[in-house]
């Protein structure tokens, strides 16, 4: 079953591509971009702290009338 043979690891597999076509202009404006999406991705709408309270009021206000 050579499954537990010591001193045998198993090892990845090199890859070694080189695109054929490649841009370094092209890449470093689509790096740029996606700089510019995770920045903006961090700055959130006050919406879904509002949505939030709103379900939670409208949970502790059935819980207070069930209980």
């Amino acid at each position: 079953m050579g499954l537990f043979i010591p001193g045998r690891r198993v090892r990845n597999k090199r890859f070694d591509y080189e695109p054929r076509f490649y841009d370094p202009k092209k890449d470093e404006k689509l790096k740029q971009r996606m700089r510019i999406q995770a920045r903006n991705r961090r700055r959130r709408s006050p919406m879904g702290l509002v949505y939030f309270l709103l379900l939670f009021g409208m949970a502790v206000y059935v819980y207070l009338k069930l209980g």
